[in-house]
């Protein structure tokens, strides 16, 4: 009797194993894509306050000091040698962003045909993403610093 139980547990093991192998790989899946939205949001937000920074330092004297936090130390410098350097910033973030948007909709392309052929339902995915669109647009309303600083004297 032992001998014929062992290869059906065996088999109930393995594809309980495969199942979970295959849920895990989802969850995997899911956790990347995530962590791609995540940051397409942060990088967003940065590339708001360049657009912000960059806006108000060309209605400014070009001469005009001001200053910019570089690796966590404030740089004295003037509007002309800061500029320059925030609009690169700025298009080399619009490239990032586009990258990284292209990535997650490859990733959602992926998860979707995974998630049909391995039949995998998720419960609760509405109320999961409709709460995460109201905490990114949460965190959008909350202003922070943009790192420079503009002097109101010549």
């Amino acid at each position: 009797k032992t001998n014929m139980a062992d290869p059906k547990m065996q088999k109930a093991k393995l594809s309980k194993t495969e199942s979970e192998e295959i849920v895990q790989k989802f969850q995997q899946m899911r956790n990347e894509q995530r962590s791609l939205m995540a940051k397409i949001s942060e990088l967003e937000q940065d590339l708001n306050e360049h657009k912000i920074v960059i806006e108000t330092l060309q209605d400014v004297s070009p001469d005009r000091k001001c200053f910019r936090m570089v690796g966590g130390v404030l740089v004295e410098r003037t509007v002309s040698e800061v500029l320059p350097a925030l609009i690169n910033n700025r298009d080399q973030l619009t490239k990032v962003i586009e990258n990284l948007n292209e990535k997650l909709v490859s990733k959602g392309k992926e998860l979707n045909e995974y998630r049909e052929k391995h039949g995998i339902r998720v419960k609760g995915e509405d109320s999961g993403s409709s709460a995460s669109a109201a905490a990114s647009s949460q965190s959008a309303a909350v202003p922070s610093t943009s790192g420079v600083l503009v002097s109101s004297k010549s």
